[in-house]
């Protein structure tokens, strides 16, 4: 690899190893397609075209866009750049699309003259819109879920529709549904941004975003859907652009119609501009070809091939199987510490697991053996169940920091009296709604009435009380900053640990407003740091664009990986297998040296009904599972699986 300092500029022609990687870089082709492989240096590529830009072509940094899947790979990218020394990289615009869509709306006072709110709605949250939306007599909660997804897709559900409008009476009616309860409480979901800005796209075709830049680089196009892709081509309506992805680590299908066929129709269309490059500068040889061998299962995918480079090493893999989730749990961390104590940097050591517990299981039996190690599962922190009490403490203890520091936020309140009830009140709720409606008062207002005049809201008793519980706990809390407030909301539980750490950080003098702020921005925006001291414990879908020197994928049972979910038809399960199977691709390949795959055979009873994972019986209050059905798949060259004590003979 090429080694970059500060102390000099580098040309952006210096150190290119590869013909095809130098052609990528200086053809004029547009639009350009590359189609790129774990590990091939696709972000070298992406580094060096933008190097050339400026120094040969002299190109304005400024009319440069490079849109990137995450925060921290624009991070990560703008550092890059500049440790090529060339004048201007910090003027280029990397960024994600979401961010670029949310400050366009800003700016544009978009939000403003529709009257939106951008205040988005947590994941949690959705389950009481769910709910109002299903006393509504819009459907189950399932089918909403999926309606939503549609929305949020501009009803974009399949690669070949064009998105934009509800097609069917069934999506326009809840299209105006969902609206009206988002107005309302004056907020918005996440993805909404997307449509939204597509619209102002599209509808303003003068606006200056049409014209803003003169390159367009988009990183990770598979996981765009057909909404973001439509929305980067109207940003290049000026522009030349250059679209990078791969169909084999598309894991974004089922979340939000992000189709692998996004990135193989745009090659297909555009065959003479499409680059393939295939030469793995990352993985061991032994990973390689089992990688091959693994995502070869697949149909929906070009017919390509993974390539080590020549001086790859061969790498070291091994397949190994517990008796129970704890004695995987304690094989881990002792083979995590054993390869520390041969010399591998413990930055270097990432451990993926399908399951949050498991991750966390890890992380502590690490930390307890002297070896620092960092779970990354906070969006996971409020995943609670609304309808129990006893389930949802999480998402209760955040609901009313919410209100402490918003105490107008009327998609908190709205939680806040649902909890713990089957139906989350929804029917109580919907009497509510229509008399402050009726009235032209807030929720909250109608509730101060009932309790300080007496007004009577036929059957929402209930709604009562449960506010009248709030109002307590927020006069119990009111005036306490900083620590203290984290210390009452977030005692010494086990429960409370993961929040106390995402808050370490906190003053005394800081008020309800920055601690909702720190502890939001970190749920639901989680820094990925790539230069780190510590063990990385974390999903297999947080990996993505990451790189290791020793990669444990744990938990490798049918049922969590690959995850099996009901669909609608023999198809649609289908395709969800096929991007599990590109999730568990995406898994191994981020080695440069040792990976190991690990299994086991029973599984808690609880557990095993919570996520509807086979199993072959019953014993003793646990289920015996089998392993992923992708270890197979892996081939005939991956080495014998092994019982756990095995490993260190």
């Amino acid at each position: 690899m090429l080694i970059i300092t500060k102390n000099k500029d580098i040309a952006w022609n210096e150190g290119i190893k590869g013909e095809k990687t130098l052609k990528i870089i200086k053809t004029d082709k547009n639009p350009l397609c590359i189609i790129a492989g774990p590990g091939t240096g696709k972000t070298f590529a992406l580094m060096r075209r933008t190097a050339r830009l400026l120094q040969e072509e002299s190109i304005t940094p400024s009319k440069i866009l490079v849109v990137t899947f995450t925060r921290a790979t624009a991070q990560d990218l703008v550092e890059e750049l500049s440790k090529l020394n060339v004048k201007g990289t910090d003027k280029i615009r990397a960024t994600t699309l979401h961010s670029f869509c949310f400050s366009t709306l800003m700016k544009r006072g978009v939000l403003n003259i529709t009257d939106r709110y951008p205040r988005t709605l947590l994941n949690f949250e959705k389950r009481f819109l769910l709910e109002d939306l299903k006393e509504l007599g819009l459907g189950k909660i399932n089918d909403l879920k999926k309606d939503i997804k549609a929305f949020e897709a501009a009803w974009a559900r399949l690669q070949h529709e064009e998105p934009g409008w509800p097609e069917n009476s069934k999506d326009k009616i809840l299209s105006r549904e969902l609206e009206g309860w988002l107005l309302y409480h004056k907020a918005m979901l996440l993805e909404e941004l997307i449509p939204l800005t597509l619209n102002y796209l599209k509808n303003n075709p003068a606006c200056t975003e049409r014209k803003m830049f003169q390159h367009i680089f988009v990183d990770e196009y598979q996981d765009l859907n057909k909404a973001e892709q439509t929305l980067v081509e109207l940003l290049a309506s000026n522009a030349s652009i250059m679209v990078i992805g791969d169909e084999d680590q598309s894991i974004y299908e089922s979340f939000r119609y992000a189709h692998p066929e996004g990135i193989i129709n745009y090659g297909d269309d555009h065959p003479e501009n499409r680059f393939f490059i295939e030469e793995c500068r990352r993985c061991p040889t032994k990973v390689v070809e089992l990688a091959n061998t693994l995502i070869n299962y697949n149909k929906l995918r070009k017919e390509k091939i993974l390539e080590p480079v020549e001086d790859n090493i061969a790498g070291e893999v091994q397949v190994v199987q517990w008796e129970n989730m704890e004695d995987e749990t304690i094989g881990i961390s002792k083979f995590v510490k054993e390869k520390i104590n041969n010399g591998i940097d413990p930055g270097r050591i990432l451990v993926l697991c399908p399951y949050r517990q498991l991750g966390y299981n890890i992380r502590d039996e690490l930390n307890d053996n002297n070896i620092n190690a960092h779970s990354f599962f906070n969006e996971e922190l409020l995943e609670g169940s609304p309808i129990d009490d006893e389930k949802s403490i999480e998402e209760q203890i955040f609901t009313i920091l919410t209100l402490l520091a918003y105490p107008e936020d009327m998609v908190a309140l709205r939680c806040f009296l649902g909890f713990g009830s089957s139906t989350l009140l929804a029917k109580s709720y919907k009497r509510l709604i229509n008399h402050c409606k009726e009235n032209n008062i807030t929720p909250k207002e109608a509730l101060e009435k009932m309790i300080d005049d007496g007004i009577i809201i036929p059957y929402t008793k209930p709604l009562m009380e449960r506010y009248k519980k709030l109002k307590k706990i927020l006069a119990k809390l009111n005036g306490l900053n900083g620590v203290d407030l984290v210390n009452t909301l977030f005692p010494k539980e086990d429960w409370a640990e993961p929040f106390r750490t995402l808050l370490i950080d906190i003053d005394d003098d800081e008020t309800p407003i920055d601690i909702y702020n720190m502890l939001k921005n970190n749920i639901t925006q989680p820094e990925m740091p790539s230069d780190v001291d510590y063990v990385r414990v974390m999903s297999l879908y947080k990996s993505k664009g990451l790189t290791a020197d020793l990669v444990v994928i744990c938990g490798c049972i049918d049922g969590f990986i690959p995850y099996r979910t009901i669909e609608d038809s023999i198809e649609e399960s289908q395709r969800y297998i096929e991007e599990q199977r590109r999730l568990f691709y995406v898994g191994i390949t981020r080695t440069t040296n040792i990976l190991l795959i690990s299994s086991f055979l029973k599984l808690p009873a609880p557990l095993v009904y919570k996520m509807g994972i086979k199993y072959k019986r019953f014993l003793r209050g646990k289920a015996e599972t089998i392993s992923s059905p992708f270890i197979h798949e892996l081939g005939p060259k991956l080495p014998n699986s092994i019982l756990g004590e095995e490993l260190f003979r």
